[in-house]
């Protein structure tokens, strides 16, 4: 007779795609959106907090891979009424779905930033997760492009609050209006018929999104027959011909050394159309009011390669670019390249209310943006520890609590040894791993006389490295002290450590 099968344990195991995050990551992301949250904060903008999972009808089908099931997002059906439900792909279509539910309650315009993971079910790579956070900051119910100019100047503060400097970083902007003026100038978009040429408008969106990382050659290809890739992948092409590929790619270098010589160049690609004359004067009236707060050229300017990948803009569009380089995996200096975009997007809460509103708003890519603050030396440094209060006598753990106790009251941060205390030297391990400054040390004879044992961890770690055997043997990282002066040794000498 077989014998049963024991069941397999579980593979202890991140899901692909995902990550786990540690106490300095938290704390350093932390550290990040509180700082650009009193940024948002000062501009008179109010935090809210919406749902993970919205409906799959109010998420609507925005993200640039609209070809994949449930455009690109984490989906189930509930088991109740059987209605679709998905995780929430970004923060933007969940205000939508506020501002249409709250429309009574709220003022007009709403100025709202919220701060959270969002999920998206596309194939991970690397620096490419399945789940990340973004910050937002987005105002609803205002339409003179002010409000697109005053996010643009709050991005430009942002990044600077949280340690890019100046020269470090340039915020672009672009209106897609003015490329639906050029589209309608290639054939690709009839404004009697906006759904005719829907297919191929996607194609050349996503194509000019993703200049930086393929450049001309590989946006020429997906503006034409299609590309394929170092793995061999096929992506297919917007079929253009050659003098209408040549249009787009005219945009995309429209870029000139001036406002009104960018603007002018702009004006005879949108020929005869309208709207791109709308967005040009858009564009010119952006760069105006910027200016007249005194942000420049050196920190915002007029770029029409920025497009933005999501299908929902309708008008300005912008993006923080990094412009200091750094090295990739194999060696190659590059640009960081962007850590934050947004846009107007004006049709968006119409979904639900069936009458337009305007809105617009940026998103600050959090994990791609703590990375830029690693590479410039201004995080991922050593958190510091809590301090530890070692355990040298089992029957007093009430006067190690004590301890702790008055430190954690006098706002330092503090703990107990919890773990077996039977050998000491695991204990300091124990502080070693934690990156604790300092361990407090008491046994039955240190009690007795009413003082203890306080071990500097940092002079003692710095001792280790170069001291002589005379110099270790005289313990100068351990000195005792009255146990009334607790608090204050320890406070003094968290102080020396520039806490």
């Amino acid at each position: 007779m077989a014998k049963d099968k024991k069941p397999r344990r579980p593979r202890a195991e991140t899901p692909r795609g995902f990550r786990d995050y540690f106490g300095a990551d938290v704390t350093e992301r932390k550290a990040m959106l509180d700082t650009i949250a009193e940024v948002y904060h000062r501009y008179g903008f109010d935090p809210l907090e919406t749902s993970a999972v919205e409906t799959l009808e109010a998420l609507g089908k925005y993200l640039p891979d609209v070809d994949r099931p449930h455009a690109g997002v984490f989906a189930w059906t509930e088991e109740e009424d059987g209605d679709w439900v998905a995780l929430r792909y970004d923060l933007t279509a969940p205000l939508a779905r506020v501002a249409a539910q709250y429309r009574n309650d709220l003022p007009t315009p709403y100025r709202r930033y919220a701060m959270g993971p969002v999920w998206r079910n596309e194939k991970p790579g690397p620096g490419r997760f399945r789940q990340f956070y973004q910050c937002d900051a987005d105002t609803v119910g205002a339409a003179s492009v002010a409000a697109d100019a005053e996010i643009c100047a709050m991005l430009a503060d942002a990044l600077e609050a949280v340690g890019i400097p100046r020269g470090d970083y340039i915020v672009r902007v672009n209106n897609r209006k003015v490329l639906n003026g050029v589209m309608e100038v290639a054939g690709v978009l009839d404004p009697n018929d906006p759904s005719k040429f829907e297919h191929e408008r996607g194609i050349v969106l996503r194509a000019i999104d993703k200049l930086d990382r393929l450049g001309e050659t590989g946006v020429r290809a997906l503006l034409g027959e299609g590309r394929e890739d170092e793995s061999g992948d096929f992506t297919e092409g917007a079929k253009l011909t050659k003098a209408q590929a040549d249009v787009v790619m005219g945009f995309m270098a429209a870029r000139r050394a001036t406002k009104a010589e960018t603007c002018a160049r702009l004006s005879e690609l949108v020929g005869g159309s309208a709207m791109g004359a709308e967005g040009v004067a858009e564009l010119e009236t952006i760069s105006d009011l910027l200016a007249a707060q005194g942000y420049g050229p050196d920190r915002i300017v007029l770029d029409p390669s920025v497009v933005r990948g999501l299908g929902y803009y309708t008008g300005p569009v912008y993006e923080a670019e990094l412009t200091f380089e750094i090295t990739d995996e194999k060696g190659r200096p590059r640009q960081f390249g962007s850590v934050a975009g947004g846009g107007r997007y004006d049709d968006l809460v119409q979904r639900f209310t069936g009458q337009k509103v305007p809105a617009t708003g940026v998103s600050i890519g959090v994990d791609r943006l703590l990375a830029a603050l690693r590479e410039k030396g201004r995080a991922g440094g050593t958190v510091q520890g809590p301090v530890i209060v070692t355990v040298m006598d089992r029957d007093r753990m009430a006067d190690y609590q004590a301890m702790v106790g008055e430190l954690r009251a006098a706002g330092i941060r503090a703990e107990v040894y919890l773990g077996n205390p039977k050998n000491f030297g695991n204990q300091l391990k124990y502080a070693d791993k934690r990156q604790s400054p300092v361990a407090i040390i008491q046994g039955s004879d240190e009690a007795a006389r009413g003082v203890v044992q306080i071990k500097d961890l940092v002079l003692g770690a710095k001792i280790a490295q170069s001291a002589s055997l005379e110099e270790w043997k005289s313990q100068p990282a351990q000195f005792e002290a009255a146990r009334t002066d607790l608090v204050a040794e320890v406070r003094r000498l968290l102080a020396q450590g520039g806490e």
